[in-house]
């Protein structure tokens, strides 16, 4: 069905940006790029260290309504690869529950594409896999990839429109949702709920490869993403990994306890030692990681839901961050997307018990969440799969010219809203600091 060719490249950045480049005469374009990211532990890996897919052959776009079912329909007819998003708001596809909050994104709740171009990047290699309608273009287009003129993308141009950032939740409406929210929990509703606030600027206009180069050059996260299809964009610097499945293993890495860098080394390593010992960010993870577990549980063979990495702290450019590993073992009778139907949302934006927790937060905050905190990723026509959680990440529909990114924290017990609030901030940090130059 494809026709592959490898051709010996280092992927550096300018080859990245020269990709890039190329690659926005195309209406549908996912790149995703792990930035080299080397952990301790080689389970947050992937089996490439970018990808670029362009050029829809066939896409399906639709809303929550049997959105999973559409998809897993889609995915078993064409047996290919398929890069696309599941936006949040499919929550509403698997239980009882609506998104009724303000949105001016105005992103379809799924879309996913067969691309006619992939390239797929090792460390010193490309493998270019091409549906055969376009397969005697593939010298040519490497040889234009190769000969282009590398982007100005990663020249911030000073002159651009200046962003002005607004806050859907003022800070006082922030302190008392969160003082309902913590009266939810003493009484027993739920034990942690994730809790997101967006940042917005209506009518302006950014360039979005230009924003996505700097994001990334800031942040350098291990799924990072540039997305473009019609005129919605979402340029991710996400460290987060959702769910990814290898054969028969599946593996989830939820995020949960955050502290901010320092430039002082000695200070930078007091942060995240802290970080490793707070009784409150370790119980936050541990009862997400239970609820991974519980999700993994419902599609695993028995007894191989197993714990590899507790409350691990990573540090990426911007923040330190507590992860944990969490992997299973799937029959080969269970289908990709039942495997995710069965684990989204995804526990470290939602809250435990997951279902409260959800209906909870949609009650308090201001706006629909959209992509923010879905996921986006791809399926393999070996039925693998890799999908991130879609945070760190701005949103941009370019008709609407509406620019949106939100920023969340988990609500325990133990939160003291002026720090939560902090950690708001410094999440945010990133993609302020980018939009207003």
């Amino acid at each position: 069905m494809r026709t592959g060719k490898k051709y010996k490249v280092a992927l550096n950045q300018e080859v990245k940006d020269k990709l890039l480049y190329w690659a926005q005469k195309f209406e549908e374009v996912i790149w995703m790029d792990s930035n080299s990211y080397s952990a301790d532990k080689e389970i947050i890996e992937s089996k490439y260290k970018a990808i670029l897919a362009v050029d829809a052959f066939t896409s399906i776009k639709t809303d929550a309504y049997n959105g999973f079912g559409k998809l897993e329909e889609y995915q078993a007819l064409t047996k290919d690869w398929l890069f696309g998003y599941l936006t949040y708001d499919l929550k509403n596809d698997l239980e009882d529950l609506s998104s009724k909050n303000f949105d001016g994104l105005h992103f379809p709740d799924l879309f996913f594409f067969q691309p006619k171009r992939i390239f797929l990047f090792s460390e010193d290699e490309v493998e270019i896999r091409y549906l055969r309608v376009v397969d005697d273009e593939i010298e040519s287009d490497w040889q234009d990839i190769l000969e282009g003129i590398p982007s100005e993308a990663h020249k911030i141009d000073l002159d651009s429109e200046k962003v002005k950032i607004h806050l859907r939740t003022s800070k006082d409406s922030y302190f008392s949702k969160l003082d309902a929210l913590l009266k939810n929990i003493h009484r027993g509703d739920i034990y942690e709920a994730n809790f997101c606030q967006e940042f917005f600027s209506e009518g302006t206009k950014i360039d979005p490869l230009k924003t996505y180069v700097h994001l990334n050059e800031i942040s350098k996260a291990p799924f990072a993403t540039f997305l473009k299809f019609d005129n919605f964009y979402a340029l991710s610097a996400s460290p987060e990994r959702f769910i990814s499945k290898i054969g028969n293993k599946v593996l989830s890495q939820p995020i949960k306890g955050t502290a901010k860098r320092s430039k002082q080394p000695l200070e930078d390593k007091e942060l995240k030692e802290r970080l490793a010992k707070d009784p409150k960010e370790r119980s936050e993870n541990i009862m997400i990681t239970d609820l991974v577990r519980n999700d993994l549980s419902r599609i695993a063979e028995k007894g191989s839901v197993k714990v590899e990495e507790l409350c691990k702290v990573y540090s990426f450019e911007q923040v330190h961050q507590m992860i944990s590993t969490i992997s299973c073992i799937v029959g080969f009778d269970k289908s990709p997307v039942e495997i995710i139907r069965n684990t989204f949302p995804m526990g470290s934006m939602t809250g435990a018990p997951k279902i409260s927790a959800m209906k909870i937060i949609e009650d308090l905050e201001d706006a629909k969440r959209g992509l923010y905190s879905g996921a986006i990723g791809y399926f393999t026509p070996e039925n693998n799969f890799d999908f991130n959680v879609v945070i760190r990440s701005i949103l941009y529909n370019e008709s609407r010219q509406y620019i949106s990114y939100s920023v969340g924290g988990a609500i325990t017990a133990k939160s003291i809203p002026e720090s939560e609030y902090e950690e708001c901030l410094i999440k945010a940090k990133a993609m302020r600091e980018v939009l207003e130059n």
